[in-house]
């Protein structure tokens, strides 16, 4: 009952977000991001984060993609940069978490690592052009992003079996809206870019919030 409130209030504070990010209201954004951020972290402690190392490495790649959020919402490129840092760490977090509960390598990670390489391969050749001074940090965070990414095929369930497809959705979801925060930032900005991307970005990191307690 009490995760439903959570996810919930969070699924609340997106939308108010949106129509905050819809009106170009930077204090509403202040105000409700950082509430819809602190929802996913209140849903891992409530899941009993705090009990396995799973889970503590989890919320650590939690906490640190609050601030991450938190960052972007300055809009300037230096907070851009620092944001880019925070959720760089918090992905590595969750590659560790993975680690703690995988599973020999399957067929399903050989797979997941040449499907990712190329479209990161791709994706990187589209923003290329786009991206200046920031080439060489975008290039290393999706380097970050693709590792985590296929790490996650080898997390074990809980239950038996590999992969964890709760983990695999929260990872693919979180690197697919990190596509609409790229193309936002150096290609074209507008609205469109957060009303899909924000909700992926939730949804995913409430996936794997959820994911310490099954």
């Amino acid at each position: 009952m009490i995760a439903s409130i959570i996810i919930v209030a969070c699924a609340a504070f997106v939308s108010a977000l949106l129509f905050a990010e819809h009106r170009g209201a930077q204090y509403l954004q202040w105000l409700f991001k950082p509430a819809a951020s602190a929802a996913f972290v209140a849903l891992a402690l409530y899941g009993g984060a705090l009990g396995t190392d799973y889970g503590r490495l989890i919320l650590a790649g939690l906490v640190l993609c609050v601030a991450g959020d938190i960052f972007l919402i300055a809009k300037a490129k230096t907070a851009f940069l620092a944001g880019m840092g925070a959720f760089a760490l918090g992905h590595l977090a969750y590659t560790a978490a993975f680690f703690t509960i995988g599973a020999p390598p399957t067929m399903a990670v050989a797979i997941s690592a040449l499907v990712v390489s190329g479209l990161v391969l791709r994706i990187l050749h589209w923003l290329w052009p786009h991206l200046g001074a920031f080439r060489y940090p975008v290039a290393l965070y999706c380097l970050i992003i693709s590792a985590m990414v296929i790490a996650s095929f080898s997390a074990q369930n809980p239950i038996g079996g590999a992969p964890y497809w709760l983990v695999v959705c929260g990872a693919v979801g979180f690197a697919v809206s990190d596509i609409s925060v790229a193309r936002d930032q150096f290609v074209k900005q507008e609205f469109f870019n957060r009303l899909w991307g924000l909700p992926l970005y939730y949804a995913a990191q409430i996936a794997l919030a959820a994911s310490v307690s099954l």
